[in-house]
């Protein structure tokens, strides 16, 4: 145990005291000649019988076109790869004897950040039911280098799948940002880490047998050592990556200047040389993209190599990004009336107002992040005022887009003076009336004064209940006279009143 422990960097004295107090005092693990335990692989097949698989592409394309707008092309590749894998797994195991080597539908998708490439493939993973897992490219590094580890996504995949290695071994995993990980082409000599991730990636991206225990996991090595203390022997659990689906992304800038060179096109109508391409002549370009122009931009021809299907996403317009604010389904939307809820806040948009978010989002050029982005700026404050007043509803409106801070205070002044005006009525039977010269001059002096126009209305208007009563008014309108004479002024009232009366 002692030299295990010394490999592990533990403390051998440490580590026995440790069992001992887990197991029976004295407590040893058992020696390094003794047999290990069996190895438990999930077979890639132990789910074909149980598999019950036979969503059709077109079926599919429904479901992504309730949630995602646009990008029909992407959505009809990705639907109709992914139900081509998950429905020739119904097929029998034998079939697959005759295949010389496991050709996958691995994917690489290309476009700008906030076109939905993360959205569409959790869409897909939730509609087929099966663990999903994502993660960016950067956090990972070649073996040696600092970094994390690649397996560390089948191992996190097996986590999300219940610790079922049977579903997750028919699991997707996604990594952004995968242009990250390119050999810089501004460099001498190798790019050895980026270089390095690629190649550990590509025996995932086939099929490999990846050990849930991490050689780098103290965790993971102490538990193998307590279960050979407890049995004698220390199963080996393995996943098999035969029918992974791995998805990877990036925005790849600079890759339609490698395409334009190729399609020698640097003066046939989309950029000159040196100039950069317009948004609509780089979508072109990518569209057209190949494994050779990929390659020139960094990548082992073997990686890609196992990404045979490539969906390119067009950036979102401000009409796109208005349809999916408009969308029943909006995750924008409905995220934010959640958080208004939270509160007891019910929140609605116009349509002017969702025009003018989507133009404003347009112009941030980050696609449908800029949707969240816009809508935080115009109701953040909103969203930390209004809980602390009785408001039951907020609509959102183009003038509260225009100038959020002009219609907090405009929504507070008459929440606070409706509130006045509502208790004024149950508590006297009167109901007050403010007409717009008499609302300026209470904005004017509320500001004056520091005070709300409820406190200053109940400070002004103090005895008008008792005194309105007196001569028998059941409505009465408040004018600027009154808020600035108001006790000289319900005085006329009542000698006028009893005057008449004499």
């Amino acid at each position: 145990m002692d030299i295990r422990a010394e490999k592990m960097g533990l403390d051998p004295e440490k580590l026995r005291q440790f069992l001992a107090r887990q197991y029976e005092a004295g407590a040893e693990a058992p020696p390094e000649s003794q047999t290990a335990g069996p190895t438990v692989t999930g077979t890639p097949g132990s789910l074909r019988e149980g598999l019950e698989f036979d969503l059709k592409p077109e079926e599919l394309i429904s479901y992504l076109d309730q949630y995602v707008i646009g990008q029909p092309e992407a959505k009809a590749i990705l639907a109709t790869k992914f139900c081509t894998h998950f429905n020739r797994l119904r097929l029998p195991a034998d079939d697959e004897e005759e295949l010389v080597g496991n050709i996958k539908n691995n994917v690489l998708m290309i476009g700008p950040t906030g076109v939905g490439k993360t959205y569409l493939i959790k869409l897909i993973a939730r509609r087929l039911g099966v663990p999903f897992v994502k993660a960016d490219a950067t956090k990972f590094s070649e073996t040696g280098y600092v970094g994390g580890d690649v397996e560390d996504l089948v191992r996190e995949l097996v986590r999300e799948a219940g610790g079922e290695i049977g579903r997750a071994q028919y699991g997707i995993i996604y990594i952004d940002e995968i242009d990250k990980i390119a050999a810089s082409r501004n460099s001498f000599g190798p790019d050895v880490s980026r270089s390095g991730v690629q190649r550990n990636l590509l025996k995932l991206m086939e099929e490999t047998e990846v050990d849930l225990r991490s050689p780098h996991d103290i965790a993971s090595q102490m538990e193998s050592v307590m279960q050979m203390q407890r049995t004698g022997k220390a199963e080996r659990r393995k996943v098999n990556t035969r029918h992974i689906l791995f998805v990877v992304s990036g925005a790849f800038a600079g890759l339609d200047e490698i395409i334009g060179r190729r399609l020698n096109r640097g003066q046939m109508g989309f950029h000159s040389p040196g100039q950069a391409a317009s948004p609509a002549a780089a979508e072109q370009l990518a569209a057209q993209v190949r494994a050779e122009d990929l390659i020139e931009y960094g990548f082992e021809s073997e990686f890609i190599g196992r990404l045979p299907v490539v969906a390119v996403l067009d950036e979102l317009g401000w009409s796109e990004l208005l349809q999916i604010l408009r969308n029943p389904k909006s995750s924008v939307i409905l995220a934010k009336k959640r958080d208004f809820r939270a509160y007891g806040i019910d929140l609605q948009f116009s349509d002017e107002a969702l025009q003018l978010l989507a133009r404003r989002a347009a112009d941030e050029r980050t696609g449908a992040r800029a949707l969240v982005s816009v809508i935080e700026k115009v109701l953040l404050h909103f969203e930390r005022k209004l809980p602390s007043v009785d408001i039951s509803s907020l609509t959102v409106t183009a003038a509260v887009v225009e100038d959020p801070a002009g219609s907090l205070q405009e929504l507070l002044f008459h929440h606070s003076l409706r509130h006045f005006s509502q208790n004024f009525a149950e508590s006297h039977g009167i109901q007050l009336h403010f007409p717009p010269e008499a609302l300026e001059e209470l904005r004017r002096l509320a500001l004056a004064r520091g005070l709300s126009p409820e406190d200053l209305c109940r400070e002004l208007l103090a005895d008008y209940g008792h005194g309105l009563r007196l001569i028998e008014q059941r409505e009465f309108t408040v004018g600027p006279g009154v808020l600035l004479r108001p006790q000289e002024t319900l005085n006329e009232l009542i000698k006028e009143f009893y005057s008449r009366r004499r």
